[in-house]
């Protein structure tokens, strides 16, 4: 079974922009919580759809969803009608998805169980093996 990847907080991005700025900590706190809850607030106040273009880091957005009239409760497998709602969107930069799109086996990361790199994997160690 997979473990739990890293969980990090609002205090981990303060301690990082306290290393980035060259500042204590107790300096950048303040200003992570302003530019988080300002994310925040800004994408409550949508009215009813809002973009928030962040660059070289990405988008967020709130987007409006149809209503479903026939969903299925998988529990009790009756026919619900789901009401047109909002969500919220992440799309990461072109930069950020560069990075985040190569593959686990480049940056020496173990690749999950159950994967398709590991047929790959396997079939590389043959090819070498068998010259």
């Amino acid at each position: 079974m997979a473990s739990k990847p890293r969980t990090l907080t609002k205090k981990d991005v303060a301690r990082r922009v306290a290393e980035l700025m060259d500042e204590p900590i107790y300096k950048s706190e303040p200003w992570v919580a302003a530019v988080v809850s300002a994310l925040g607030e800004l994408m409550l106040e949508a009215d009813p759809e809002v973009r928030i273009e962040l660059r070289d880091f990405g988008v967020f957005e709130v987007k409006k969803t149809k209503a479903k009239p026939k969903a299925r409760n998988p529990k009790t497998n009756e026919t619900v009608f789901i009401p047109s709602r909002r969500k919220t969107h992440f799309k990461p930069s072109k930069k950020l998805k560069e990075v985040l799109q190569r593959p686990l086996v480049e940056l020496n990361y173990a690749v999950p169980e159950g994967s398709a790199d590991h047929a790959e994997i396997g079939m590389a160690a043959v090819s070498t093996n068998g010259r």
